[in-house]
């Protein structure tokens, strides 16, 4: 029975709209040691709540008592364009192709949610979960390579064979014991492609320096962009895709089908001069459900400044 739950499981979470669901084991993720080394070294840039729960962030079993089953799931997002096309034109502004439609989080929770649901239904139980989807202190890739969902490449990302680099993550914790899956090898052989893409060397094999990251830098630092990152940057107004989008596994994957990460049309590479002119209104409703719109129009403007400064170099 419980093989065959789990199973029926998997297939609802296909069914709710996840292109790939897989059980991990109910312990400390691949690596997980190595991230104390990762903040002593000041990798974390200003990202200061990467300090705090660092012992839930190592040991799942710490963010949910009688935890017995780690389901992790996948959205594929992957844009039908280049989303690097408009480094060519450094009149527009590149936004990172995740953040071109509406913002994830909660999409996704609603239909982790919906399987929560199914799950309870399915066994007659009161079945105890908490939901995760990038919004508390956990491992998501390290849990989901764990789950053989893929392995954690060399640019840090998670990387499926059938999909490539562009899965959303979410986790669903489950009182209910289920039997987990085998993890995946690791295929990034002697390949570098992610490492020699990066604008800024922020990445050594399997590492990332997110101090010099320019999808750090341009949404999760709040101050002033050091001035060394500010060539590299280009035209780049939110995040950054070259890492991922180097990653040659990613050419076997299929388009999103879903209209809530199809790209909007007003958020493709859109001209520099146009979004000059938005005030905190106007801010507000162009960005209206993406996640540009969380870093306000201040930071806004601080990347917009430095993509007009590059352009007219």
């Amino acid at each position: 029975m419980t093989h065959e739950l789990k199973e029926a499981l998997r297939k609802q979470a296909l069914e709710e709209g996840f292109q790939v669901a897989a059980f991990a084991p109910v312990a400390p993720p691949p690596h997980h040691d190595h991230l104390q080394t990762w903040l002593d070294q000041g990798c974390h840039g200003s990202m200061s709540w990467m300090t705090r729960n660092r012992q839930k962030r190592e040991d799942p079993r710490q963010l949910m008592e009688n935890l017995g089953t780690i389901l992790v799931l996948g959205t594929n997002y992957k844009p039908p364009d280049d989303p690097l096309a408009g480094l060519a034109d450094p009149s527009c502004g590149i936004i990172s192709a995740y953040a071109r439609n509406r913002d994830y989080h909660d999409r996704i929770k609603k239909r982790v949610r919906r399987l929560a649901r199914w799950i309870e239904t399915q066994t007659g139980q009161t079945i105890q979960g908490r939901i995760f989807v990038d919004t508390a202190p956990v491992l998501e890739k390290p849990l989901a390579a764990a789950a053989g969902l893929g392995w954690q490449g060399k640019n840090t990302l998670l990387v499926n064979r059938q999909y490539g680099c562009w899965l959303f993550l979410a986790e669903l914790f489950l009182s209910i014991t289920l039997p987990p899956d085998p993890p995946t090898p690791d295929h990034c052989g002697t390949c570098t492609r992610c490492i020699d893409a990066c604008p800024t060397k922020a990445l050594t094999p399997y590492q990332l320096d997110a101090s010099k990251c320019l999808a750090y830098l341009s949404i999760e630092h709040q101050g002033a962009i050091p001035e060394e990152f500010h060539k590299p940057m280009k035209n780049r107004l939110y995040g950054c895709d070259d890492c991922l989008v180097a990653c040659p596994f990613n050419r076997f994957g299929p388009t999103t089908e879903n209209p809530d990460f199809l790209p909007r049309k007003e958020l493709i590479n859109p001209p520099l001069e146009q979004l000059q002119q938005l005030d905190d209104e106007q801010f507000r409703e162009r960005f209206r459900q993406s996640p540009v719109k969380r870093i306000g129009l201040e930071r806004f403007r601080r990347n917009l400044a430095i993509c007009i400064e590059n352009r007219s170099e």
